[in-house]
């Protein structure tokens, strides 16, 4: 017998932005927002019947001003974690190419980041995980 979520699911789509110096971007949800004051990797709801990578190339666009091509969305890992008002899936892209200089169209503080300094930064629980697989990922690469 398959057990019904007790909270809805909510499906955001999350970017791992990388630099030619191997800095990540993140973002901090502006006050009036849930977790606001904590940083985060751009990106954002998935819409009804619009795919994780419509919706990210979207969401970049609107929040940074970048357009990015499907195609240079690199899947990287999901996230599944329960909030108490929901239950958070997301998967996370890595971008490494895009048009466009990124820009805080959305009044957000933005910062690029060394993937060792991610750990001082607050982050959703939901985007703690991240960290570490950043790190992992950025020193090989």
């Amino acid at each position: 017998m398959v057990k019904e979520p007790k909270h809805p699911v909510v499906l955001v789509a999350a970017c791992a932005l990388v630099d030619e110096g191997g800095r990540v971007l993140i973002t901090r949800r502006p006050e009036g927002k849930p977790l606001a004051g904590l940083w985060e990797f751009p990106g954002g709801k998935v819409e009804a019947d619009e795919l994780p990578e419509t919706a990210l190339i979207r969401e970049l666009k609107e929040e940074l001003g970048i357009d990015v091509a499907a195609a240079n969305l690199g899947p990287l890992t999901f996230v599944s974690h329960s909030y108490p008002e929901f239950h958070l899936l997301m998967p996370v892209y890595v971008c490494r190419h895009w048009q466009g200089a990124v820009k805080a169209n959305e009044g957000q503080e933005i910062s690029w980041v060394s993937p060792e300094a991610l750990a001082g930064y607050d982050m959703p629980p939901a985007d703690e995980p991240l960290k570490g697989v950043l790190s992992d990922l950025l020193k090989t690469a």
